[in-house]
């Protein structure tokens, strides 16, 4: 897990902005599904996981349901704008374009967040919960069929180069 955090946050420093959005935002998904009974992400663990660990950092403007909303349309429509959403779209200005950092306000009808400051909650979030989530049983369950980078292979398939499995 700390090896997808730790990539999610170096795409996000090496200005990789779209990986590390797309990949930022399956971060709830990820975490409800390993601290669940059955292992399996649903709308409702995202909300709640989201609303537990990130939405305080929003004071409001985003909560878990919204999140949620505009984890689906960018994942899989490529769009900010999701017809459920408080909000008509969620932007972002590019870090560094301005001497400014414009992060969690209103701007009309859309919510304007930092995108750096965004990925980087959701994966101080995730780092933070995982501190206590992998004492879990369910965490311990869930854990083995959770995505690993094997160095030196995973036999009996494939051995001697590094495999994601």
């Amino acid at each position: 897990m700390k090896d997808i955090l730790d990539q999610i946050r170096g795409a996000s420093d090496s200005g990789l902005y779209y990986v590390a959005l797309f990949s930022a935002l399956a971060i709830p998904d990820i975490c409800g599904a390993l601290e669940s009974a059955d292992g399996e992400a649903s709308k409702a663990k995202y909300v709640a996981w989201f609303d537990r660990h990130v939405a305080a950092r929003y004071q409001g403007f985003l909560g878990g349901e919204d999140a949620y909303y505009f984890r689906c349309s960018m994942l899989h429509q490529g769009t900010t704008q999701h017809p459920q959403s408080s909000f008509r779209r969620i932007l972002f200005i590019e870090p560094g374009a301005t001497s400014n950092v414009f992060h969690n306000n209103i701007v009309g009808d859309a919510l304007n967040i930092d995108v750096r400051i965004f990925v980087n909650d959701l994966v101080t979030a995730a780092l933070q919960w995982l501190a206590t989530a992998e004492k879990t049983a369910e965490f311990k369950a869930n854990r083995p069929r959770f995505v690993t980078r094997y160095p030196r292979g995973l036999a009996p398939y494939i051995e001697g180069v590094p495999v994601i499995a």
